[in-house]
């Protein structure tokens, strides 16, 4: 008998442990379904305009200082840096043409075409840039002046105030200039009459006034770096 009022005397007991373990449960469910209702949800990120691809953009800036550095250098002829050029301004214009039929984007197959004819035309500036043909201005009247356009050219290409079209078409007019210079000097033992001087001098003038009036005609290169 003693034994039976003992057992059954902590039933209340173990019962009032249980209901407080069962109240303590509720409460913290409770708390947590309240902040679970009272925290805000994220705020939904704002969608963001889409931009050319940089390493596009890159890649053509890259090519054309390396162009810029050959025609400084001399490691380019007048020719050379026209046939880079007319080769950049088409790269140039075919990715203008395929952004504009996709909303500003180039698709995957766009890109990867467009890196490899960077590629492709990258290692022709360097077979150009180390051939045996460099640009040899002598340290005459004529051949001071035609580096000085070189310079000119090589710092629009740098700045950016020079297109890839706009250099092969003066790049081309100096090679025409060179090209008529080096057969005067074939046909008189290496030397250049008055009149023929007289010649190419007023030739370099027009090419100093075109080179001028594309610098400042307002079109520049897209990934043109600022100063």
């Amino acid at each position: 008998m003693k034994f039976t009022c003992v057992k059954w005397g902590a039933l209340p007991v173990v019962v009032l442990m249980a209901g407080g373990m069962a109240l303590a449960q509720d409460q913290s469910g409770s708390q947590s379904s309240g902040q679970s209702q009272s925290s805000p949800a994220p705020a939904a990120q704002p969608a963001t305009a889409a931009k050319p691809d940089p390493s596009i953009a890159q890649r053509k800036e890259n090519q054309q200082d390396r162009i810029a550095n050959g025609v400084k250098s001399g490691q380019l002829t007048a020719g050379e840096t026209a046939n880079l050029e007319t080769k950049e301004a088409a790269i140039n214009g075919e990715t203008k043409a395929d952004r504009a039929a996709n909303g500003g984007k180039l698709t995957a197959a766009e890109k990867a075409k467009v890196n490899k004819q960077q590629n492709n035309l990258s290692k022709q500036i360097y077979t150009d840039k180390h051939n045996a043909n460099t640009a040899h201005y002598g340290n005459n009247k004529v051949g001071q002046r035609r580096e000085n356009q070189q310079d000119r050219i090589a710092q629009g290409i740098k700045s950016g105030q020079l297109t890839a079209g706009e250099t092969a078409k003066l790049e081309n007019q100096q090679n025409g200039i060179n090209q008529q210079v080096s057969a005067d000097r074939r046909a008189n033992g290496g030397k250049l009459t008055t009149a023929e001087k007289k010649q190419v001098n007023h030739e370099q003038n027009q090419a100093s006034k075109n080179i001028h009036q594309k610098k400042h005609n307002g079109a520049t290169q897209a990934a043109a770096k600022k100063p």
